[in-house]
């Protein structure tokens, strides 16, 4: 897959202004609408152009995209590196957003089948926040245990000049002890402000964990690769094998060939 410059697409600087990416999208659009365009390539280039607007239009989106597409130049082969958005803080909630029907293959490597769309507007003088989500990485031992960790979030804004720029925001989290991978914590009050006297909105905090040296996760499930011997394949033994609660003992039946599987219970 080609990795998309839409910076270039959009005809403006990796700087640029809000304002500056909303005039270039209305010349290019006028210029490049299938409808009126004469140009050969303009229904793609018109499709090319809804896809990095609606990026470089939303701060939040703009931010993420930026941390890792200076590194690449248009046409370049790309590959959505895993758990790219993780420690950005997105307003919306979650796969509530519109879908990306009708999106190039690059846009949806991005953001998923279903991304964050902008704030919608507040039914009433008094509504409630909107919800924020993020996602985080922990190690596999803090489920295990459970655990308190001070998280770094980063959350766009546009400052004086109409730049979009991010900002660190620090906050400790209880971990719960057996949480799984996609669950959620849900930290009440840390969403967007509500409006006249409605309460803040809420901050959901997806979990995913970090590669582990030892293990493989599989929903409640842990897999290790164990090293035997021939001889131990061979004839059975007991070995140790270690676990997130310790050390324990594990029956290896006799005549276990590569690849088969042995259990144990409660190790987790």
């Amino acid at each position: 897959m080609e990795f998309k410059d839409y910076y270039k697409i959009m005809q403006v600087a990796r700087d640029a202004t809000q304002d500056e990416i909303k005039r270039s999208c209305r010349k290019l659009a006028r210029k490049y609408h299938p409808d009126v365009s004469k140009e050969a390539d303009a229904e793609a280039r018109f499709k090319e152009l809804g896809d990095a607007y609606e990026v470089l239009k939303d701060t939040e989106k703009r931010a993420a995209y930026d941390q890792f597409g200076a590194s690449y130049k248009g046409g370049q082969e790309f590959r959505s590196p895993p758990d790219w958005n993780a420690g950005f803080e997105f307003s919306g909630g979650g796969s509530t957003g519109g879908d990306t029907a009708g999106y190039s293959d690059f846009f949806t490597s991005l953001f998923g089948k279903n991304f964050q769309g902008g704030a919608a507007g507040r039914a009433s003088p008094h509504a409630k926040g909107e919800d924020h989500h993020t996602k985080v990485l922990i190690d596999l031992e803090d489920t295990f245990q459970g655990a308190t960790r001070t998280i770094t979030l980063r959350v766009s804004v546009v400052d004086a000049q109409g730049h979009v720029v991010t900002k660190d925001r620090i906050l400790n989290v209880a971990i719960p002890k057996g949480i799984r991978a996609g669950q959620h914590i849900r930290l009440s009050g840390q969403g967007s402000p509500g409006a006249g006297e409605g309460k803040a909105g809420d901050l959901y905090l997806e979990i995913e964990f970090r590669p582990h040296l030892l293990y493989r996760v599989d929903g409640r499930d842990l897999y290790l690769e164990l090293p035997v011997s021939p001889w131990e394949a061979a004839l059975g033994a007991t070995v140790k094998v270690p676990t997130l609660g310790g050390i324990v003992e594990l029956k290896i039946p006799e005549g276990s060939i590569s690849g088969a599987r042995c259990g144990w219970r409660d190790a987790v």
